[in-house]
């Protein structure tokens, strides 16, 4: 939205600047600056209009969206892209951290919860021992991509 507001700013700057650059000025070098501006002034709309049919904000396409859904939603694609490593990377830190605690026997790894977010690693259930505690907790550190673990769980003999 702040793109197209300093579009719709640099047009209307621009189409000033033509207006008072073409009125009264007949020296060759304020008609080519004049044609210079103009054509920048140009290049802006295209640019504006080009974003608008990318981010489908033409009238007609929120007219017809608004009629199909009622309502309009429009995220950028980096942030939907952002969103979507996050999200896979905690599930491939969860994933790793579980196959750590299968394969270790000193572990009842079916009584453990592992949860991942934003690099965040949430172990709970329960174990027989305080070094069972230490143990999950160092694996869940050693796994790539954690950044912190928060340990809920509780010694059960």
């Amino acid at each position: 939205m702040k793109t197209l507001v300093t579009l719709a700013l640099g047009i209307a700057l621009g189409a000033a600047a033509v207006w008072f650059f073409t009125t009264g000025r007949h020296d060759p070098r304020w008609q080519s600056a004049g044609k210079k501006v103009e054509e920048a002034a140009q290049s802006a709309r295209d640019a504006a209009q080009d974003k608008l049919r990318d981010f489908r904000l033409r009238p007609e396409d929120l007219k017809d969206e608004l009629a199909r859904t009622g309502q309009i939603i429009r995220r950028e694609v980096r942030q939907a892209g952002h969103a979507i490593a996050d999200a896979t990377a905690d599930a491939r830190i969860t994933a790793a951290i579980k196959a750590r605690l299968v394969t270790s026997r000193d572990l009842p790894a079916f009584n453990l919860s592992v949860n991942t977010t934003a690099g965040v690693v949430t172990l709970s259930g329960a174990v027989s021992s305080p070094e069972q505690v230490g143990k999950a907790i160092l694996i869940a550190m050693e796994t790539d991509g954690v950044r912190e673990v928060v340990s809920t769980l509780q010694v059960k003999p």
